[in-house]
This record gives structure tokens, sequence and C-alpha cells, in this order.
């Protein structure tokens, strides 16, 4: 009879298996830390408005008055909040421009004629108000309209109570002015930003050192100075409330 093997056959238990755990838990680690450092580097202006996205829906933000929104400094501080498209409806233009309109039969369409007048952006410099000529000046000249000063009293109030620095910048259209005060479009619409900078800073008393003033003259047309509609568009005042860093 030949001799039983008495020798155990199978794999022996590795000493060094724990090694696969441990590099596992480093691997995860590693990855922890990097997620950690790329959310502290991240805008979180940005970051917000990711996390906007995901809550809400896709597509363009509408600022209605159902959001809370009852005046123009929280209007300024929502918008701070976010980079994403918005648009703006008559019942929340209702609510900022209420204020100065008084409460009679002309109120509707004076807001109607406002809407139309009244553009409200958000571009890489900031929360843009645009007022188109007839609202702040009379053709050509940049001595302002009684009518104007209503409605920058609500963009006053709205500066004293955010800490945004404000950009004026004006703006004519193409056609070469005839007028013996302003030697060019150019001249004109800087005046015209002069205009409301003293405004703000000499009648309101806001402190001089958060404002810029500017002119662009006809070298940033919104639409091609083809026809007398698209001339008076692109004469227009625009008073920037600039993005806060950091926000």
């Amino acid at each position: 009879m030949g001799k039983r093997n008495n020798n155990k056959e199978g794999a022996t238990l590795n000493p060094n298996m724990w090694m696969v755990t441990f590099s596992d838990l480093l691997m995860l680690l590693l990855t922890f830390f990097v997620m950690l450092l790329t959310m502290s580097s991240m805008d979180s202006k940005k970051l917000k408005e990711m996390f906007r996205y995901l809550k809400e829906s896709a597509g363009v933000l509408e600022l209605a008055g159902t959001r809370g929104i009852t005046d123009l400094a929280s209007f300024i501080a929502e918008l701070n909040e976010t980079q994403i498209s918005y648009k703006i409806d008559e019942t929340l233009l209702r609510d900022l421009l209420m204020p100065f309109l008084k409460p009679d039969e002309t109120a509707e369409q004076r807001l109607k004629e406002l809407s139309e007048l009244v553009n409200i952006t958000d571009d890489e410099r900031g929360i843009v108000f645009s007022f188109q000529e007839n609202i702040l000046f009379d053709s050509g000249k940049a001595t302002m309209r009684d009518e104007g000063y209503a409605v920058l009293e609500l963009i006053a109030t709205a500066i004293e109570t955010c800490p945004n620095d404000i950009l004026i910048m004006g703006h004519t259209d193409s056609i070469p002015i005839h007028a013996d005060v302003f030697q060019s479009n150019w001249e004109l619409s800087m005046y015209r930003g002069l205009s409301v900078h003293e405004y703000f800073v000499e009648k309101k008393e806001l402190p001089a050192p958060r404002f810029s003033v500017g002119g662009y003259g006809p070298a940033r047309p919104l639409y091609p100075n083809d026809t007398e509609r698209n001339r008076a568009l692109n004469r227009r005042v625009e008073i920037i409330f600039k993005h806060v860093q950091g926000v």
C-alpha cells in the first residue's frame, strides 16, 4: 500500500493582506481632502448658482412678486446671490416702481410706459438698470427732467441699503449732434452720466467713492442705428450695481 499524504493542500494566509484595505482607506481619505480643497477654492457665487439650479428648474429664472421681493433694495440683494438668467414680469416692476406712481387712473398707463422704458439686465459689470433717454432727459440735453428725480429717488434708496459700488454710463445714438453746448455725442453721454452722479452725490449725499461715471457716446449700441425706434432704444443711461466680490 502506498503512503497516505498527510500534508494539507490549499492557499496559505498572506500576512500582508491588511495593506489592501489600508490602501483603499488612504485613497478614500485623499479623495475626500481633494474635494474639500476644490470646494474651498470654488467661487461661492457660482456654487450657490449651481445649487439653485439643481433645486429649482432649468431655464430662465423668473423673479416675480411672489418671491417676496417688495422693494428695489431686496431685488438687488436677490440678484447678488445668483448669476443665472432671469426676466422681469409686470408684477415685480409694479412693486419696484409703484412707490413714486400716484395711485390714480393714470398709474397703470404710466406703469406700462415705464415697463417699456426701463430695462433690467445682469452682465459682467453687475446689475444694470437701463433708462431710456426720455425718462431722465429731453432730447439733446443733459439737464435732468423733473420726472427723472422720482425714479432716481428709488435708486438712491437702494444704493443706501446695498453695499454695491455704482457705475453710471451714458449712451447716445449715432446721429451727429447739432447743439452749441456739446461738441459730440460722446460729450453729451458723459455729461448725462455726470448729471445723474451729481444727484446721487450732491443732492442725496451718498458717498462719492462708491461712484464711477463714464460715457460711451454711440460706441455701444443695443441695436443697429438704422431706424428711429432703434436709435431711441440706444439713447439711454445705465446705472449699474457692480457685483459684490465674494458674495
